[in-house]
């Protein structure tokens, strides 16, 4: 034994040194490198849960056919035509068939009547109707009649800027014309430009040669048969011509009717009523009945 000098730095203490167990130190040090180092009063972070490697695909897939889309609608809005010239087309249109432009404003029985039956989502959508897209696509996959998904916007499109063309592009075309002509006029100037130059058959462009024409009235003294009459011949103005198939503009005058009475604009019973009244069809201007 080693005698020892006073204790201290440098000193020896007469207690015998006792070696620690073999390994300890090593055991001590593998636990300390498992154990991630950690600053002091910081508190450890727990690793986020990774998205599932099919759902990363998914929303990959589904962003990329977003900007896709976005692109290409941007592009739409780009190369088709402005729709600023709207009114003055429809004044071109009106003159090149001698009829009265603008013409009055369109009544509430006719508003309600054509709304119903052509675009009873009219008030709410932007120029198209998604959920009407969808049912026309759904039908041409699996070879279905086409039940017809334009908007009111659509068509007035179509009879500004596509007369005569058709095919898938064009049907495109009317979309983006759609949208435009929502963002740039009120709902009641779009009924005003389509009611000013729709065809009604037998001759009468205008919900104003039409209401004199057929009625005798102004477009304001229409009745509820009357206006449904009208608002059913713009889809087949010459098939559905009273005059000549009066049976058949019955018969659009009663689908009409019902489109009221499901769209909340009548009652059962008063679009039963209103079938059961006479049209009073004249053929041709009554007195004091001007088409202006």
């Amino acid at each position: 034994m080693t005698l020892g000098g006073p204790a201290g730095e440098g000193g020896h203490t007469d207690a015998p040194t006792v070696p620690l167990a073999e390994g300890s130190n090593d055991g001590v040090e593998a636990e300390r490198r498992r154990q991630p180092t950690q600053p002091m009063g910081i508190p450890r972070r727990t690793p986020r849960p990774r998205l599932p490697r099919w759902l990363r695909r998914f929303l990959i897939v589904v962003m990329t056919l977003a900007l896709v889309a976005t692109v290409t609608f941007a592009t739409l809005l780009l190369v088709t035509p402005s729709v600023s010239n709207a009114p003055a087309l429809a004044r071109s249109y009106d003159l090149a068939h001698h009829a009265v432009f603008p013409g009055p404003p369109v009544p509430a029985r006719f508003a309600a009547a054509l709304v119903s039956t052509e675009d009873h989502r009219f008030y709410s959508e932007p120029g198209i109707d998604p959920f009407a897209i969808a049912r026309v696509l759904r039908g041409r996959m699996t070879s279905q009649p086409d039940q017809g998904g334009a908007t009111l916007y659509q068509q007035l499109a179509k009879m500004l800027y596509t007369s005569g063309r058709s095919g898938l592009p064009v049907e495109v075309e009317q979309m983006v014309l759609g949208i435009k002509l929502e963002l740039s006029y009120s709902k009641a100037e779009i009924l005003r430009l389509y009611a000013d130059i729709a065809y009604f058959g037998h001759g009468y462009y205008g919900l104003a040669a039409a209401s004199c024409g057929y009625f005798g009235v102004t477009p304001a003294g229409l009745s509820w048969p009357q206006a449904a009459l009208l608002a059913g011949l713009v889809q087949a103005p010459s098939a559905d011509n009273p005059i000549a198939h009066y049976n058949v503009a019955r018969a659009r005058e009663a689908h009409v009717l019902g489109r009221l009475a499901a769209t909340g604009k009548l009652t059962q019973t008063q679009a039963s009523r209103a079938y059961r009244q006479p049209l009073h069809l004249v053929v041709g201007p009554g007195t004091g009945c001007t088409a202006g």
